[in-house]
């Protein structure tokens, strides 16, 4: 419990120690979820795009494609020149578009989202210290590296949102600073992160208002940001594709319309017309929502709960998650939950800030009238509060590890208890040496479909699907099938007794397998531990085939089972 108890002159000594072994450690494990085959489509899917780009196909992809309206409802073929900026209007990517130009990969990608996010640390310290003495600035900048929040999303794919925390931390110090020209650069960023992140900015515009510091400024950026929202999505993204009415609106906000598609200003009336609808999806499921709630709260010591400023700022895109259904809304350990993050530092940072004037005041002998019950709301320098936030962190890192984010902790921890699933290391990296072989046999410029932990792996190509799919749309229109599928199904077996998705996904590939080799459509080239090399009009190798269908017969139970 010692080390929130540094010396002043070691404030900014230990919160760069931290960023480093933030740094560190989460590069260390992503590469390692990477490498050993972890990670999963969204990687492959902005690797893509940042691969097209290079190459003057700005935002297309056939992976996206597989995704779209188009395919998903109306059975379409993907396309390779499919744009994405009808899912996800996310032009701040480009940004990055020269980094990614000098070392084309997708582990530039998972390097450039933990240096964003650990560079998003740094500016906090910053915002901070423009309110706070260094020890306490410091210690929300440990709270900051220490929450599930941002250390869930920073262990997954590469996602667009890992962009906010950085350009809305320094969009507060533009604003603490008056350094407005720099605060309209991060403004127009934070819009151009993605379609629905002008939520957050509503939330800074708000607040400017509310705190009426800038209520003129405040105001342009509500107005702004609600109306380059409303534009956006009803009048520019559907100029690309019908999926943010079709498919994306629908998916987490159709419980508002009564149609198959809607608009965001028809999910909007929805909302307003229909008031007991709004609450209950409000409020439900009610624990779920507060634990969620702790769940965010908890690195900063519950602090944010009661702070006026992180209601206000991350109220907005907590609404926005609390409104949406789906599972994944309340997973603390994905994308959606770091848009809540600086709203709810930056509260806490102005509710401290509030304290320790209070404090002052009190040392001075001046009269005050104290806002807050000391024994509920102790002072910075309280060494009660002190052992009671170092046990929040060091509970909010139990927390984080234990849910074992993205699965980067499965070599240690098992995903599931009853029945056991655990993949020691030694194990997954097994798999992996065996699989490279079959990996290298597929070359760079050809088209192939992979299962969804390849990939990532093999993303840097013009035409390449998840399979099952195999069948796309090339640059001249045709319907073509892909030269080469591979087909990893290890992880799956592994995981399937414990997890219906895994097991579904398994009784998916496994008869498209068996239907294109039978047709003699796809040769079966090269079998290795559960892992599959198919290639278009070879003929099979007798000792490949033998060990799928040995393979196969493992796989039957499975397959019968609803």
């Amino acid at each position: 419990m010692t080390f929130l108890r540094w010396k002043k002159n070691e404030s900014l000594q230990v919160v760069v120690k931290v960023a480093i072994a933030f740094f560190v450690l989460c590069l260390l494990l992503t590469l390692h979820r990477y490498y050993s085959l972890y990670a999963t489509y969204d990687q492959g899917i902005f690797n893509q795009l940042f691969w097209n780009g290079t190459r003057g196909h700005l935002f297309e992809s056939s992976l996206s494609s597989a995704l779209s309206t188009n395919v998903v409802h109306q059975n379409q073929l993907p396309s390779v020149s499919y744009y994405r900026l009808g899912q996800h209007f996310t032009p701040a990517l480009m940004v990055w578009l020269p980094i990614y130009s000098l070392f084309p990969s997708p582990i530039t990608l998972t390097v450039l989202q933990v240096t964003l996010i650990t560079a998003a640390g740094l500016v906090l310290y910053a915002l901070a210290r423009h309110y706070l003495e260094p020890r306490l600035s410091a210690t929300i900048v440990v709270s900051y590296y220490a929450a599930n929040a941002v250390i869930g999303p920073t262990l997954g794919n590469f996602h667009d949102v890992c962009q906010i925390p950085l350009y809305v931390f320094g969009l507060l110090l533009a604003m603490e600073k008056r350094w407005w020209p720099l605060f309209g650069i991060l403004a127009t960023l934070i819009l151009a992160v993605r379609e629905d992140s002008g939520i957050v900015l509503f939330g800074v515009g708000a607040y400017m208002i509310l705190s009426r510091r800038y209520p003129r400024t405040g105001l342009a950026v509500c107005i702004l940001s609600f109306a380059y929202t409303i534009v956006l999505t009803n009048l520019i993204m559907p100029l690309f594709s019908a999926d943010i009415s079709q498919r994306f609106m629908m998916e987490r906000f159709g419980q508002y319309a009564d149609g198959d598609e809607a608009s965001t200003l028809e999910i909007l009336w929805g909302m307003v017309s229909n008031p007991g609808r709004l609450l209950n999806e409000l409020f439900t499921p009610f624990f779920g929502k507060i634990r969620y709630l702790l769940g965010q709260w908890l690195p900063l010591a519950l602090v944010p709960a009661v702070a006026p400023a992180s209601w206000t700022i991350a109220g907005f895109p907590l609404l926005k998650l609390f409104l949406a259904k789906g599972e994944s809304v309340l997973a603390i350990n994905i994308r959606y939950a770091m848009t809540v993050v600086p709203g709810l530092f930056y509260g806490a940072i102005l509710w401290w800030a509030s304290r320790q004037q209070e404090e002052d005041r009190i040392r001075r002998g001046e009269q005050t009238i104290l806002r807050f019950p000391n024994a509920i709301f102790p002072f910075p320098s309280s060494s009660r509060f002190r052992r009671f936030w170092a046990f929040c962190i060091c509970l909010s890192l139990f927390f984080t590890f234990t849910s074992n984010p993205n699965r980067t902790f499965s070599f240690i921890l098992p995903d599931a208890i009853a029945p056991w699933v655990q993949v020691p290391l030694v194990k997954q990296w097994q798999h992996v040496s065996q699989v490279r072989p079959l990996l290298a046999q597929i070359p760079a410029n050809a088209s192939v479909a992979a299962t969804n932990t390849i990939v990532p792996i093999l993303s840097s190509r013009r035409e390449i699907l998840r399979f099952p799919m195999f069948e796309l749309r090339n640059d001249a229109g045709e319907a073509v099938k892909m030269d080469y599928v591979i087909a990893d199904m290890w992880q799956l077996q592994q995981y399937q007794a414990a997890f219906s998705r895994e097991r579904g996904q398994l009784q998916q590939i496994v008869p498209q397998i068996d239907r294109i080799s039978k047709s003699g459509e796809y040769g079966i080239v090269g079998f290795e531990d559960g892992a599959i090399l198919m290639r278009k009009g070879a003929v099979s190798n007798s000792e490949s085939a033998s060990a799928w269908a040995s393979f196969r017969r493992q796989l039957a139970p499975i397959l019968k089972q609803g």
